[in-house]
């Protein structure tokens, strides 16, 4: 992992479908009506319903699993979110668009013996936008 600092990685096309923001909604409590209700939405500027901001930033497992040629490091027993050092919600994904995650490894470090904490710069792309959906700091501790 060491030699992949300075790497990115990019997943497979993930779609962010109108059930997976109602299924979001529902699990976080944020109905807000430009997420649920297609009707109100086409009215906002963003011309329909859109992903939650903290739904697009969840993505981050999904799409880290969707990338072909992750390295496998030996001996994993858990990984765990640290938490981030920045995130920012550039634009919104809209119902029905499809995204991908890249992720830059920006640092691995050796907290104590089998405790590695890595920070990645994560940004969610959109298909067919030139500026991404979000970018993000991001540090997630691994055991070994």
């Amino acid at each position: 992992m060491a030699t992949r600092v300075g790497t990115e990685q990019v997943s497979d096309w993930v779609e962010v479908s109108q059930e997976m923001i109602n299924k979001f909604a529902d699990a976080t409590g944020d109905h807000q009506f430009i997420h649920i209700n297609p009707e109100m939405a086409a009215m906002t500027p963003f011309g329909g319903t859109i992903a939650h901001g903290f739904l697009t930033l969840s993505l981050m497992p999904l799409l880290s699993s969707k990338i072909v040629d992750a390295p496998k490091i030996e001996g994993v027993k858990m990984g765990v979110n640290y938490g981030g050092n920045k995130v920012r919600f550039l634009q919104p994904v809209r119902s029905g668009k499809r995204v991908r995650g890249r992720f830059k490894l920006m640092e691995l470090v050796e907290k104590r013996p089998g405790q590695w904490q890595q920070t990645n710069e994560f940004s969610v792309e959109i298909e067919g936008e030139d500026k991404p959906a979000m970018i993000a700091e991001w540090i997630s501790q691994i055991f070994v």
